[in-house]
């Protein structure tokens, strides 16, 4: 080969003689071959790829920049050169220019090379070409990357024709030494100009565009374009709008069409997969009794079953887990890796280019020692290896920052993929699939699940790397110390099992913890929705008492976990030790030839620390793929289950009627008894239908089903025109009072003013602070549930549809508010009098006005005709109207829909924050729940669904919002936080850590320093044999160094999770203690989503993330000082470097941690709506689908995400921007201290060398460790500082004081209140006005008054839940206001509007203090008509209660608070409209009890129907805050005053008193 090559050049092309002296050179045959084969090579290697764009794009319009005329115009003239050196050889061969003396022609070369580069000239103008048509890109890699080789190939040439034109005082051969020199200075022209960008003209308005479109290549591999970010984080905090737009690619729009094609063949595949299955598992067995087993067990729909029917649960639950098994699987993984193959192929290149350079540094290393031991070796190979180490490092760097930039993009594109799908087949789920996942757990699917797989993403590529890594680590190991390496491999091999039994006992714990985690949120949860109820009833203590106690098994787990830990960081730390103590001390007692030298033994050290990693990932790899492996499985489930079919509801335009039924039989799931049977309607356009029936006879069924919700078993529905739907809970959402009207519609004035007119919502607006501009919060909470229901009622009407679909809209508003309703909207003459409405209502007074009542019964159409005629007809219907004349007094039928109505704003709502559940699971539930409550108790209840009452606090003016934006911090955390937290840890933990740390880190520096001392023993004993006894001394001061190092960590840390588990006790005591003691304005102001954050998110933050940060920063910082050290040590010369480096490092760190934090910050606050978007359309599905409005909320979820990935990439770009440069320095570090090595060669010994280089190859790592480290301590701190953010908050009154009330007061219960003014906060109006009265012991008053008069205000006054802003209340003569809150508030009952229950037993329920004794408890619920029930109970007084009572009806629950109430017997009773929310039955048994039971106490009645009060002693008329009427009913009745028109409005005419 090289005798061929010899005659192509015509001289010789390798000797090896040009090295082997001082100042080495290449033959000129060598440079004029390989050097330009390479750089050409490459050219052309790429040439397919960059022609194909030529022939793709089109020529961009915009014509030619002056950059790319610049480039071709350079190009064009290297062609000239390479023209002109092949014609001046053909004149040197054939021409003139002819030497006649020489023989023969000149060797093939000078023909070759010119032609070679004039073709790869000509490609290289095509290319420039191809790119400048190429749409987006602004330069080429290949193109820079080949310009770059050909200058690097250049530079030997460059050199060799100067030294010989030096050396013979002038150039032998000038045309081709000035061509070589021209084209060499166009070509680092071209360099220079390759690197620039060329970006065209920017239209206006794109400024938010990132600028890693319009950057340059050189710019995108060192994220140089994202300086200008990092630039603005650090001026100041960034917010959102400082981020940039994503790219299409990125976009969410783009990854979810790619992904859904994708999903749709393989789901379609797997579909059939399981059909197949399934069909040969049917075969297999036909299950005896036919279809029969399927109807089971409805009643475990909801809640679990205790009591009889557990047998039925079983058979239910044998159901689940057979279905368990159907659903298609393995479809999502191949569709994921289908849509991002490409990133997968692209990342996997450059891991394994990365891989196998990083084997290159030990084998340099290895040079590098012997370069200093042998003197004979020149000097510039010294420097050669240098360069070489600083260029292998800088390649690593760079090709590992492009593995992980492509990884976090896969992880952050996989986890949109999957939230866009959950989300849309969120919209069109089955009930079935529903049923089996609650709302909670579908986010949970969006969140956990998809961010697991993020998590996998990001490190899939280790799965074949670590064993590549592990294979050569190995390979090279044994090339350097025989066997002997089967000994450190045998100690890694015997950490493995170790680690994994440590991991599985951890995840055991971890599981433990994660069960009273939940057990402490859930209670948490409820006391917060409840915190009204506790603090009227003063239980606080107790539930602080169970929070407590749940939260010392919490950390007493948490303290086994961190033992845990402590060993696994105490052997994790003592493996490296071990590992080289083993590997080392048998080979050198293998053979007494055997000696340790520097270059086997750091060469060595340098491939463990190689080893170390894949053998510490692994673990965590397999951990991750196991959770990833359970996400799928739910994943698949979910998205795998059936779609809701809506075969059943058609579209004919041929039909007649409106709406028709046609033999419907329909059920909420598949295997179901139907709950309509055989239904057939017929509803012509234009008229307005009554649905009646009793609760429970499928009247919210049949609404259900013609919105198409229920499954159909026969029968269709055919509807015509486009539907609006008001269900019987108003479902709102968290924007405008405007936009939840406009509904996504366009704003047309007019209507909109004639809509809120119509709907009442007027007099609203003017109470809002901002009118429609208000943001309503979540689940509607400043709205009252009236005007929740007007606001749904009018966002119907607005919609302008053909068919309206009214689930009793009217049952959750006053009656005078209902009649307006009815009248200007619904009835006859009403807004939508042309529309076809079908109206599902219980109010009996609107009947006699519609044009066809359709009676339900037990889920058939029974009668279906007018008012007259049914009501003649003596059916189901006359019976119907019996039932509900009680109700509203027959009166009320006399009262003409047509009068004019006075309309004011109705109730507000004490509950507002209930969870808007949509009507499928409310109907779910509310079936279930009755089915239990007719089989185990003589109490008949009625659920209707029950109208929830809320306090609402009157608001300033000024903003538009009640519930203020969580506040987001902003700059650097302060120092007096870290502080805080040492506090809490102790100062005595923490300084004894900081020691034990510090000494660990001495003992690791000292390891290291008697090795190097060990391997000069080579050099020492050259030649000699080495004793036994320095052999062992070696050997076991080696030893004892690296157990020490384990032992002094394992000490640290221990000590540390003491202190730590201590801080997290304290400031979780503090924080809740604080909490429960804050006052209820706090509570209306403040979501409580919110609190229970720094209960969940902020505790979780200190029990567990700030230890391990805390820890792994000291350890890094710890470290990267003794790495410094030992460089300075073994060169001292190397501490002039590291001041500037350490400036350099500090800058760039406190650049990255600004832009960072914040970013970090921009994420979770971003992330929220997402989630919260979610949950909101899970809970408004029905709504949402009736309006068809899918498509607007799917581009609503889209946009969400995409404002949350503008933060997760800018992050994701932040650390590879930070990577890289830190690890420049990084390399720096290495090449300096390699510098240093070869200048001062002479005085090193080579252990020091080996020393030296070894802990700079590692140092690179550990800086950006402590980068990361830094930033997320910050991260985490946050968490204290939010956490005692809540235990600064001013407290209420104090729970006891001095003042202690004598045992049995109040005794006669006489209550004074003496110009008694009220505000809720101090920049509000007074709410009440200065109220003066005196009742009498034994009375018993009713207090009523329209909305915002100031009778809850009122009943708050007497509990101290507001404070009186001036005046007092004396209760028996006591001023209650020096009373301590647990004095008054325990002496005081109440039964509230909304039944609250907490989950635990039901004896918990009603006496959380453990006070009464079983006795005294069952005699209460004898007397409250709940002592069969509860006694056909299986665990009697200890049944379990679910959250919220859920497992109870309302009428039950209402019955448990009356039992409260009766327990307590005390002589005031405060009643808040107690019986609004349950039927007929219940109510008469609660008035019944009330009146016999309470005969001794004064009572006082909060009524919004009038009749519960007209036989009270006295009534006290209140509005805008004052009394206005203060006597008896019948009085007040003659007097024609403000009570008498109240009772008009009601229907009660003044000769009737409904005494019940």
């Amino acid at each position: 080969m090289s005798a061929v090559l010899d005659r192509y050049c015509g001289s010789v092309f390798w000797n090896s003689s040009f090295l082997e002296r001082p100042d080495p050179d290449l033959p000129v045959c060598l440079e004029q071959t390989v050097l330009v084969w390479l750089p050409l090579g490459f050219l052309w290697l790429c040439a397919p790829w960059l022609l194909s764009r030529l022939f793709r794009g089109a020529a961009p319009s915009s014509g030619f920049s002056w950059l790319y005329i610049c480039k071709q115009g350079l190009v064009a003239l290297l062609f000239l050169t390479a023209v002109a050196g092949l014609a001046v050889t053909l004149g040197e061969d054939y021409g003139p220019l002819r030497d006649r003396e020489s023989e023969g022609l000149r060797p093939p070369m000078f023909y070759a090379n010119p032609v070679l580069f004039a073709a790869s000239w000509l490609l290289v103008l095509l290319s420039q070409e191809g790119v400048r048509r190429t749409a987006d890109a602004v330069d080429s890699g290949a193109l820079f990357l080949f310009w770059v080789l050909l200058v690097l190939s250049g530079v030997f040439p460059f050199q060799t024709l100067l030294r010989q034109a030096l050396a013979q005082g002038g150039a032998s051969d000038l045309p081709r030494f000035c061509l070589f020199y021209v084209s060499y200075g166009l070509q680092l022209v071209a360099l220079v100009l390759s690197a620039v960008p060329d970006v065209p003209q920017r239209p206006t308005g794109m400024e938010k565009k990132s600028p890693e479109a319009s950057a340059s290549f050189l710019s995108r591999i060192t994220f140089h374009w994202f300086n200008s970010m990092v630039a603005t984080g650090f001026k100041r905090p960034l917010v959102q709008d400082d981020l940039w737009e994503l790219s299409e690619k990125a976009s969410t729009r783009s990854i979810c069409r790619t992904f859904e094609t994708h999903m749709q063949r393989h789901l379609h595949r797997a579909r059939a997969t399981l059909r197949m299955r399934q069909e040969r598992a049917l075969r297999r067995q036909r299950p005896p009794g036919g279809g029969m087993a399927n109807g089971v067990s409805q009643d475990v729909l909801v809640m679990e079953e205790k009591g009889p029917d557990t047998s039925k649960g079983k058979e239910r639950a044998g159901r689940d887990s057979v279905d368990d098994k159907d659903y298609p699987r393995s479809w999502l993984l191949v569709s994921l890796a289908k849509t991002f193959w490409r990133v997968l192929i692209e990342s996997a290149a450059f891991k394994l280019l990365q891989d196998l350079l990083s084997f290159l540094s030990p084998q340099l290393l290895k040079l590098m020692i012997s370069f200093s031991q042998d003197s004979f070796i020149y000097t510039w190979w010294g420097y050669l290896y240098a360069v070489l180490l600083v260029v292998v490092a800088m390649l690593q760097s760079l090709f590992l920052q492009q593995y992980f930039q492509r990884c976090f993009l896969l992880g952050m594109k996989v986890r949109t993929a999957i939230m866009a799908a959950v989300y849309k087949k969120a919209l069109v789920v089955s009930n079935d699939t529903r049923k089996e996942s609650t709302v909670g757990e579908t986010v949970n699917l969006m969140s956990a699940d998809a961010q697991r797989f993020n998590d996998v993403t990001n490190f899939i590529h280790l799965l074949w790397s670590c064993p590549l890594q592990i294979g050569l680590s190995i390979a090279f190991l044994w090339l350097e110390l025989g066997p002997a390496v089967l000994a450190g491999l045998a100690v890694m091999v015997l950490m493995v099992p170790i680690n994994g039994f440590l991991a599985t006992k951890s995840r055991g714990f971890q599981v433990e913890n994660m069960k009273f985690k939940d057990k402490r949120l859930k209670i948490m949860n409820e006391i917060l929705n409840g915190i009204k109820v506790l603090k009227l009833y003063a239980w606080e203590a107790s539930f602080q008492a169970q929070i407590q106690g749940i939260r010392n098994q919490e950390l007493s787990v948490l303290k086994k976990f961190s033992y845990l830990s402590s060993v696994s960081v105490f052997i994790f730390a003592c493996a490296p030790a071990l590992v080289s103590l083993a590997t080392f001390a048998v080979f050198v007692s293998v053979s007494p030839d055997n000696v340790l030298d520097a270059q086997k033994a750091f060469t060595a050290i340098s491939l463990f620390n190689i080893l170390r990693f894949p053998l510490a990932m692994l673990p965590a790899l397999i951990s991750a793929m196991v959770q990833a492996a359970v996400s799928n499985r739910r994943l698949e489930k979910f998205l795998g289950g059936d779609d809701l079919d809506s075969s059943a509801i058609h579209h004919d335009s041929s039909f007649k009627s409106a709406v028709s039924v046609c033999g419907a039989t329909m059920t909420w799931e598949k295997d179901t008894q139907p709950i309509l049977s055989d239904v057939s309607l017929d509803i012509l356009p234009g008229r307005l239908v009554a649905v009646v029936g009793a609760v429970g006879a499928g009247k919210s069924s049949l609404v259900s089903a013609i919105l198409g919700e229920m499954h159909a078993i026969k029968g269709h529905i055919n509807i015509q025109g486009s539907l609006a739907y008001v269900p019987q809970q108003a479902w709102i959402q968290n924007a405008t009072l405007m936009d939840n009207i406009l509904f996504g519609s366009q704003m047309e004035d007019k209507r909109y003013q004639k809509v809120l007119d119509a709907c009442a919502l007027g007099p609203d607006l003017e109470l809002l602070p901002g009118r429609d501009m208000t943001e309503i919060g979540e689940k509607g909470i400043n709205l009252s549930g009236g005007q929740k229901q007007r606001v749904s009622l009018a966002r119907a009407v607005y919609s302008q549809a053909d068919v309206y679909l009214l689930d009793d809209p009217l049952s959750a508003v006053d009656a005078h508010v209902g009649k307006h309703l009815f009248e200007r909207v619904v009835g006859p003459r009403g807004l939508l009098k042309d529309k076809t409405r079908i109206l599902v209502t219980h109010g009996i007074g609107f009947l006699p006005y519609v044009d066809e009542i359709v009676v339900l019964v037990d889920g058939r159409v029974s009668e279906v005709g007018s008012y007259q005629s049914l009501q003649a007809s003596g059916g189901a219907f006359s019976e119907f109207l019996n039932t509900y004349a009680k109700e509203s007094d027959k009166s009320q039928q006399d009262a003409d829909p047509g009068t004019p109505v006075d309309t004011l704003p109705e109730s507000p709502d004490t509950e507002a924050d209930c969870p808007a559940e949509d009507v499928v699971s409310v109907t779910l539930k509310r079936e279930c729940s009755m089915r239990r409550s007719q089989r185990h108790s003589s109490v008949k209840i009625r659920t209707r669904s029950s109208v929830k009452e809320c306090q609402k606090l009157p608001e300033s003016r000024a903003g538009q919002r009640l519930i203020e934006n969580e506040a987001m911090e902003q700059g650097q955390v302060k120092f007096s936080i870290y502080l805080l937290y040492l506090r809490a840890v102790g100062w005595c933990y923490s300084t004894m850590v900081l020691v034990a740390f510090f000494m660990q880190n001495l003992a690791f520096i000292g390891q290291n320093l008697w090795l190097s001392d060990w391997t000069n023993d080579a050099v020492k004993y050259y030649n000699a044999t080495y004793p036994a006894s320095v052999r062992d001394m070696r050997v076991g001061v080696f030893g004892a160094l690296g157990v020490a190092q384990g032992l002094l960590l394992f000490v640290g840390t221990l000590l540390m999770a003491h202190g730590c588990i201590s801080a997290s006790r304290v400031l979780h005591s503090r924080l809740l203690a604080n909490v429960l003691r804050l006052p209820m304005a706090f509570f209306d102001t403040t979501p409580s989503g919110r609190i229970v954050n720094r209960f969940a998110k902020d505790i979780f933050t200190v029990d567990e993330s700030i230890p391990m940060s805390f820890r792994s920063w000291l350890l890094c910082l710890m470290g990267v000082i003794g790495t410094l050290l030992v460089i300075c040590v073994a060169t001292p010369i190397f501490t002039a470097v590291v001041v500037p480096l350490a400036v350099v490092y500090y800058f760039v760190q406190r650049l990255y941690v600004a832009t960072s934090r914040q970013l970090r910050r921009l994420d979770s606050v971003s992330r929220s709506p997402i989630y919260s978007h979610f949950g909101e359309t899970v809970a408004g599905l029905s709504v949402i689908r009736a309006y068809g409005h899918q498509e607007r909320f799917l581009r609503h979820n889209r946009r969400t995400i995409d404002e949350n990935h503008k933060s997760v990439y800018a992050w994701i770009v932040s650390n590879r921007w930070l990577a890289i440069r830190l690890e420049s320095l990084g390399n720096l570090v290495v090449f300096f201290s390699a510098l240093f090595v070869v200048i001062s060669r002479d005085s090193l010994d080579s252990g020091l060398v080996g020393l030296s280089i070894s802990y700079a190859l590692n140092v690179t790592q550990t800086l950006n460790w402590l980068v990361r480290m830094t930033s997320e301590l910050e991260t985490n701190i946050v968490a204290v500082e939010r956490v005692s953010e809540y235990t600064q908050i001013e407290n209420e009154a104090p729970w006891v004081t001095d003042v202690h009330p004598s045992d049995s007061w109040p005794e006669p219960g006489r209550v004074y209140i003496e110009d008694y003014k009220v505000r809720y906060r101090p920049e509000l109006d007074l709410v009440l006005q200065g109220i003066t009265c005196d009742i009498s012991g034994k009375e018993k008053i009713g207090i009523v008054g329209r909305t915002g008069a100031g009778k809850s205000s009122l009943t708050n006054c007497l509990f101290r839940l507001i404070e009186a802003a001036d005046g007092r209340i004396l209760i028996d003569g006591v001023d209650i206001a020096k009373l301590g809150l647990h004095d008054l508030r325990g002496r005081l009952t109440i039964i509230p509007q909304d039944p609250v229950l907490f989950s635990g037993t039901l004896r918990m329920n009603l006496d959380p203090f453990e006070k009464f004794s079983d006795e005294a408890i069952w005699q209460v619920l004898e007397l409250s008509h709940l002592k069969e029930f509860v006694a056909g109970l299986l665990d009697g007084l200890y049944h379990e209660i679910t959250e919220g009572g859920e497992n109870l009806s309302v009428g039950q629950r209402q019955l448990l608070c009356l039992a409260r109430a009766l327990l307590r017997k005390s002589r005031i009773l405060i009643l808040d409209e107690a019986t609004a929310a349950v039927d007929l039955e219940t109510d008469t048994l609660i008035q019944a009890t009330i009146r016999q039971e309470f005969s001794h106490c004064t009572v006082l009645t909060i009524a919004h129907r009038l009749h519960t009060i007209m036989d009270s002693s006295r009534v006290m008329v209140l509005d805008a805050g004052r009394i206005v009427e203060f006597d008896t009913p019948s009085a007040l009745l003659h007097k024609k005053g403000h009570f008498y028109s109240m009772a008009k409005d009601a229907g009660i005419s003044t000769g009737i008193s409904t005494a019940l």
